[in-house]
């Protein structure tokens, strides 16, 4: 009896093992399987070591990328391969967050019942949401400096624009795959933003320092703090300023005093509070996060700090959705890049990241960053556009400094967010400027 009933409980032991690993399976089959069936060796949908099914497509059906099983069929346009390969991604795999890495299994028609198996064998058709000819000006824009360019619609979340230079030409000789080429700044980048920043400072004073409205400031070009010098760009004496003009001036001075009135724990909650400390998904794309170090022990740092110096690192893509909720009454839309496809019924993105600022917040700075526009950059250099905007001069510490310009236009039929980006470009307005307003014009004109 006692034989019998051990026999049976080894068969129980051994039932319910086969059923937790029947378990465990499926659970990774539902998981992982398109992974598996994604795997290099599947001679099915790959030749030579390139995918041979799918096809991509920007927002207005012009061909970016065609997967045969002759090999990959790029736009003729050797321009417009390198305006939109950090998007749509090359042949190696080196771009991390290209279309074609990223999407590969929907790409190639991979589903649970059917595996890859594929009646017509063409794949899947993904039509994105950036727009070929507003690339392509903001390629040919950035020319051959190191730069980057991003715009989206800040109420539905569409990325209109996402360009990275230099850019690899996926049809020509491709660089080693550790090549600067391949990096999607955009996307993985975390660059010093400064005086950009000032506008995430200026919104931390609105509704921190009670009488920041009387603000007053008189700048000589250079202030001290415990005896170190705070210096406004190329020393310039921007002589007596308020709170809005110290902002369209761009007066380090002014903005360290004002940091300080508003102190280390309101600046750190500031940064979390607008989304600059967190990673955005943008269709399973996750970007850098921006890093910031504000002391309360030290004045003159934290001082940088709020200027937009110091330790700050900050990404393009969570400062264009700052940009957009600034636009937006304070609300923050995500951003996505898949407009449409055959594997995806249901566009997903566009969802809500909640409020990053109070709606009277953000009307406030919305008011300072057209002032911005009256008095520093000039409307007549960006006609056509109802554009709000602040520049940035980043010091980094080797060459010129880096060239910033973001914000947004106000217009109910193209509500775009951007930033603009040029390595050791110099003033800001003066250079990615222009990079941001050639985008914006083909943009306006193409949709």
């Amino acid at each position: 009896m006692r034989k019998l009933e051990r026999r049976a409980n080894i068969c129980l032991l051994l039932a319910a093992t086969l059923f937790i690993g029947i378990l465990i399976f499926t659970w990774r089959f539902v998981t992982k399987g398109q992974e598996w069936a994604s795997f290099y060796g599947n001679r099915q949908i790959y030749t030579n070591g390139e995918i041979n099914r799918g096809t991509i497509y920007d927002r207005n059906g012009v061909m970016l990328l065609n997967c045969t099983k002759d090999g990959l069929i790029y736009p003729s346009d050797p321009s417009l391969r390198r305006a939109t390969v950090h998007v749509v991604g090359d042949p190696k795999g080196n771009i991390a967050t290209g279309a074609i890495n990223m999407w590969k299994p929907q790409l190639i028609g991979y589903d649970l019942l059917n595996g890859t198996y594929d009646t017509n064998k063409d794949g899947s058709k993904i039509k994105l949401t950036i727009d070929s000819k507003a690339n392509l000006a903001a390629y040919n824009a950035l020319g051959k400096r190191q730069g980057m360019v991003g715009v989206f619609n800040y109420k539905t979340g569409e990325i209109m624009a996402m360009v990275c230079t230099p850019a690899v030409d996926p049809k020509g000789t491709l660089p080693n795959s550790n090549s600067s080429e391949y990096f999607n700044t955009f996307i993985s980048g975390s660059m010093t933003p400064g005086s950009t920043f000032k506008t995430i400072t200026a919104a931390a004073a609105i509704d921190n320092v009670d009488d920041i409205d009387s603000f007053e400031y008189t700048c000589s070009g250079v202030t001290y703090v415990n005896g170190s010098p705070i210096r406004c760009t190329n020393g310039q004496a921007h002589g007596h300023v308020d709170f809005e003009m110290a902002l369209a001036k761009s007066c380090n001075g002014a903005f360290g005093e004002i940091t300080r009135k508003i102190g280390a724990s309101n600046m750190k909650e500031y940064v979390k509070k607008v989304g600059l400390t967190n990673s955005l998904n943008i269709s399973g794309i996750k970007t850098a996060k921006g890093k910031f170090n504000f002391p309360a022990d030290d004045p003159i740092k934290l001082s940088w700090a709020g200027i937009g110096q110091a330790d700050d690192l900050v990404n393009p893509a969570s400062m264009m959705v700052y940009m957009g909720s600034i636009a937006n009454g304070g609300k923050a839309v995500n951003p996505y890049l898949i407009g449409s496809s055959s594997f995806l019924k249901k566009v997903t993105g566009g969802d809500s990241l909640g409020k990053y600022l109070s709606e009277a917040t953000a009307d406030r700075l919305k008011s300072m960053m057209k002032n911005d526009v009256k008095v520093t950059y000039g409307e007549s250099n960006f006609r056509g556009l109802d554009i709000y905007a602040k520049s940035g001069t980043a010091e980094t510490g080797d060459g010129d400094p880096d060239a910033w310009f973001v914000g947004f236009i106000d217009d109910p039929k193209h509500p775009y967010a951007f930033v603009s980006w040029v390595r050791h470009g110099g003033t800001g307005f003066k250079v990615a400027g222009p990079v941001a307003y050639k985008t914006l014009i083909a943009l306006v004109q193409n949709n």
